[in-house]
């Protein structure tokens, strides 16, 4: 979302609506990515070198669907509720906890995206390079999603 606070020439309710439309656009992103992670997640079971996988690799791999299916229930989870509020005149309080919701989806994501790295990596190349890109990963995802925008908050001010 943009931002929360009101414009000049809005109303409580437009705002919303506005708020809304900007989750459901972010809600898109996120999902198209969610998709193409959880495909190439479920094709690799079925490619006979799955077999060849060690424990590590296959536990790896069950957290990363477990994750993938969370994704696609929270990045989800707003679109039902709004089916199941509609018309309700709660469009507020929905926004705030779609907010919410997108917010720990954005997590569930960088965790799939920097887990499925991770394995791909463990595969082609060595555990210790899979092990130094997912922390890496994990930094530059935190750096990127949690302090920029932190930093841009406060610059703001």
């Amino acid at each position: 979302m943009d931002d929360e606070t009101s414009r000049p020439d809005e109303t409580a309710s437009q705002r919303a609506d506005r708020n809304w439309n900007e989750l459901m656009q972010e809600l898109r992103v996120m999902q198209t990515g969610t998709q193409v992670l959880a495909g190439f997640l479920l094709a690799v079971v079925f490619q006979p070198r799955f077999d060849e996988l060690d424990a590590v690799q296959h536990g790896l791999y069950t957290v990363l669907v477990v994750l993938a299916a969370l994704a696609t229930i929270l990045a989800l989870a707003p679109v039902g509720m709004h089916r199941m509020l509609f018309h309700q005149h709660r469009k507020v309080m929905l926004v705030r906890v779609a907010n919410r919701l997108v917010k720990a989806d954005l997590i569930v994501v960088g965790a799939l995206t920097v887990g499925v790295v991770a394995l791909i990596l463990d595969l082609t190349m060595s555990r210790p390079v899979a092990v130094t890109a997912a922390v890496v990963g994990l930094l530059v995802t935190v750096a990127l999603w949690a302090v920029l925008p932190e930093l841009l908050r406060r610059r703001r001010g």
